[in-house]
């Protein structure tokens, strides 16, 4: 699905560029105006080193095969990067329609109440019983999206709210106990990297790459997570979803920090954490070649590919979704991996609508039912797609199986998958936990109704 937003207005084609789910909020301008760059030199609130858990676990370290052992994994989306649509309580009960992303949530509230409500959603949002149901579903990994904010250091995070790091410490620790691969996911930087609310921030005027602070500051931040976690975890996601589309001076950004933050992970980790890359929204091509060993450089490359934001996507029927898994992505994807880093696909899910609530970002609604607003085709009603799943027909669950398996296979044909995410609130269709519960993930995750829908068996 390569599509190019343009605000406010709709899609025009475009070859390189993958579209997200979380990232379909204000759309940025293609001309952004400059904002502050993130400050070297504010000084509160900054992010603490102080620890009220136990140190990283002393559970024995057994790296992952790569290569050989395809990963199957889940998201933990939203728990330490806030995300409306996925747990839409937390932005509802601040009773204030302004606060759309972690940076308004911190910005537009008294601190206190701001840090008592985030260290609740912290304790209570994943707990270890649900890594060792991961586990029990037969899952290999877990990718933990984290924000630049939560990471030590003496620098002003504000208005982001500091203190999570504690909270990923243990995160870490309940995955080694339980026999799960962690990747540690940069998700969000200094100034946003993208201007999605995944980002922390949602913003018209993205910053990351128009200043040199920012990306400096970026590397110190890996350089702390690669020293502190890396001998904890199995793989190091240098950031997330960086807009590459922006041109030139985006391109060239990416591909600098893509080197420096591989020097920094290697310098302060060691040479055994694998280095995860993403195409910047470039598409997978635009990176043949970049890294000329890359397995022995363990550099791993992160694609992430959904079917519902535009009119186009939208207008598939279910064969069509799954036709274009088979004829459009997985051979791309499968020559790539074959002859460039190793592959993971990232990021997927089973929604075939965009009908989760605020999935589009917070006040903003579907293009599925046309409450988007612009004039755009109007699918039909959301009822029955999203919310609970025990609403869902059996016809849509007997797809949602046959969507899950094919998506599987797209993975497995690389070096695996992960998927976007373990839990929501109130939209079961990309819920791995829910999925589960309701029969259209299985339980073991070897298991097929459908072996071959790529080869028509």
């Amino acid at each position: 699905m390569w599509w190019r937003f343009t605000p406010l207005l709709g899609l025009v084609a475009a070859p390189a560029l993958a579209a997200h789910p979380q990232c379909i909020l204000a759309l940025p301008s293609t001309n952004p105006t400059p904002l502050a760059a993130h400050s070297p030199t504010s000084s509160v609130p900054v992010s603490s080193q102080t620890s009220t858990f136990p140190t990283p676990s002393s559970t024995p370290f057994v790296a992952f095969p790569y290569g050989s052992t395809p990963i199957r994994g889940v998201n933990l989306g939203g728990w330490f990067v806030l995300e409306p649509w996925i747990t839409p309580s937390i932005f509802i009960n601040t009773k204030n329609d302004a606060i759309v992303d972690e940076y308004t949530f911190g910005q537009m509230q008294d601190y206190q109440t701001a840090l008592g409500v985030l260290r609740q959603h912290w304790d209570t949002w994943i707990t270890e019983e649900d890594f060792m149901a991961i586990a029990a579903a037969g899952l290999t990994h877990v990718r933990l999206p984290i924000g630049y904010w939560s990471v030590p250091s003496n620098v002003s995070v504000s208005p982001y709210i500091p203190g999570a790091w504690s909270y990923i410490q243990r995160a870490v620790t309940w995955a080694r106990k339980h026999g799960l691969h962690t990747i540690i996911d940069l998700h969000g930087a200094p100034g946003s990297q993208n201007g999605y609310d995944n980002s922390g921030r949602r913003t018209n005027s993205p910053q990351w790459a128009l200043h040199p602070a920012n990306v400096n500051a970026t590397l110190a931040i890996m350089q702390v997570i690669a020293s502190q976690l890396g001998p904890q975890v199995d793989a190091i996601e240098l950031l997330n979803e960086v807009a590459g589309f922006y041109g030139q001076v985006w391109d060239s950004a990416v591909r600098d920090y893509w080197r420096r933050g591989f020097d920094a992970v290697r310098q302060a980790a060691g040479d055994d954490v694998v280095v995860v890359l993403g195409d910047a929204f470039e598409g997978v091509n635009n990176w043949q070649g970049f890294f000329p060993d890359p397995q022995g450089n363990r550099v791993m490359m992160d694609y992430h590919e959904y079917q519902i934001f535009s009119d186009g996507e939208l207008s598939r029927s279910h064969d069509q979704h799954i036709q274009f898994v088979c004829r459009n992505i997985l051979p791309n994807l499968a020559a790539f991996a074959s002859n460039n880093m190793w592959t993971v696909s990232g990021e997927w899910s089973t929604a075939i609508t965009d009908c989760a609530q605020w999935l589009n970002g917070r006040g903003t609604g579907a293009r599925w039912d046309g409450s988007i607003g612009g004039g755009g085709t109007i699918f039909g009603s959301c009822e029955g797609f999203t919310g609970n799943w025990t609403t869902f027909s059996q016809d849509y669950v007997a797809f949602l199986r046959k969507y899950w398996e094919v998506q599987v296979e797209l993975g497995e044909a690389v070096q695996g998958w992960i998927y976007w995410t373990w839990k929501t609130e109130s939209a079961d269709e990309w819920s791995y936990q829910k999925g589960v519960e309701g029969g259209w993930i299985p339980q073991d995750p070897s298991q097929r109704l459908y072996p071959g829908l790529c080869n028509g068996t």
